[in-house]
């Protein structure tokens, strides 16, 4: 069955809306309830983020791929699995909807809907994390698709889990939730001023990640 462009982009808003609500508000709560103590914070923001990537993708990748993330858009048309007009389209759609996702978040907990975060997140070690984090993801993405396809929600909730943990990031790997969490001044937040290197981070992770897969994957290998 063909799938319009107008519903696939509707999943993508609706799934980057969703997904950055969640970031977030788990992480209001999070901080909230754990009473200054970050490392449980952390495993409160990092377990509902990991719970509603495997939902979102299971319930919305039949219907757009559910990528909610320029990055994942960027490969997919670079593998010509996605139109460049799809490609096109998408990315503004993914952005809004992280960002109207984090001010659901702020709706919800009675906060200041237009806020700028100062949570500082500077440095090399930071935009590596992101590189690597990305890289990660998409390299999970790619692989998993070609061997175990019915794995993919799983595989991208668990990869995301484990980032949350093993990069000094804490693994955004997503330009349009940097963009939305640029805009929240919470738990979850990355300063403006820091953005602009995670998202140069997360391309050229994204980018290397296609490499390594075309090499690894060639399109004439059998699953």
């Amino acid at each position: 069955m063909t799938i319009g462009l107008g519903r696939r982009l509707f999943a993508e808003g609706l799934g980057s809306l969703i997904l950055t609500g969640t970031v977030v508000g788990s992480g209001i709560l999070a901080a909230k309830l754990a009473a200054g103590n970050d490392a449980v914070a952390l495993i409160g923001n990092t377990a509902a983020t990991g719970a509603i990537l495997f939902v979102l993708i299971t319930a919305l990748g039949p219907i757009s791929g559910a990528h909610f993330n320029p990055a994942v858009t960027l490969v997919m048309a670079l593998r010509r699995e996605s139109s460049a007009l799809s490609a096109l389209l998408y990315v503004p759609v993914q952005v809004a909807g992280c960002v109207l996702g984090a001010w659901l978040a702020h709706a919800m907990f009675a906060l200041p809907i237009l806020q700028l975060s100062t949570n500082v997140r500077e440095g090399a070690p930071q935009i590596l994390s992101e590189g690597a984090a990305t890289f990660a993801l998409i390299f999970t993405i790619l692989t998993v698709s070609r061997w175990r396809p019915h794995m993919i929600p799983a595989a991208v909730a668990l990869t995301i889990t484990a980032g949350y943990w093993w990069t000094a990031s804490t693994s955004f790997a997503n330009p349009a939730i940097t963009v939305a969490r640029a805009m929240t001044d919470t738990f979850a937040g990355v300063r403006p001023l820091d953005a602009p290197g995670f998202i140069a981070g997360q391309f050229a992770g994204a980018l290397v990640a296609w490499i390594a897969c075309a090499v690894l994957l060639p399109k004439e290998a059998k699953a």
